[in-house]
């Protein structure tokens, strides 16, 4: 039995990408969505929300066309795998979070117009990348089409990304 970790979100972009490189010169950025769920209470016919704020790391050519496309308050459809981070603080406390990391981000057409400008394949056209088919905000955009879902470029899971 294979055990699929995969997740989509649309939601608002909470701040800026924040764009860093590891060690090694890896691109990595991150950013928060903010997630909407509308309601109607059946008791009392009131309309209800509730928001959920979720960290979204994108790495490699996706961290950096996410940084350059991705704005505050710019809606965004992400797919990825759901990952845990667990660390400890300077004062012994142990903490962890729940995070996306981006297979693939896309802004959203509902409420906004994009221009799509396609970037130059830096990688000599290797790894397998497709570099057509289907819409996508600042360039490249992994499994957009063809047969099944493509992984993007290899990163040191060793890597922190800060």
């Amino acid at each position: 039995m294979a055990i699929d970790n995969s997740v989509t979100i649309t939601g608002n972009a909470t701040r800026e990408p924040e764009l860093r490189f590891t060690p090694s010169g890896q691109a990595v950025a991150s950013f928060g969505v903010a997630v909407n769920r509308r309601w109607q209470n059946r008791q009392t016919q009131e309309w209800e929300e509730a928001t959920s704020f979720i960290d979204v790391t994108a790495w490699a050519q996706l961290a950096e066309n996410a940084a350059e496309s991705v704005g505050r308050g710019t809606r965004v459809t992400v797919t990825g795998r759901l990952d845990q981070r667990s660390w400890e603080t300077q004062d012994g406390d142990k903490r962890s979070k729940v995070e996306i990391v981006a297979d693939d981000i896309a802004v959203s057409l509902r409420w906004a117009t994009a221009t799509v400008q396609k970037n130059e394949r830096r990688d000599g056209g290797s790894g397998g990348q497709q570099s057509g088919g289907g819409s996508q905000q600042g360039g490249r955009s992994y499994g957009s089409s063809g047969g099944g879902r493509q992984n993007p470029p290899a990163y040191s899971p060793d890597e922190e990304p800060f």
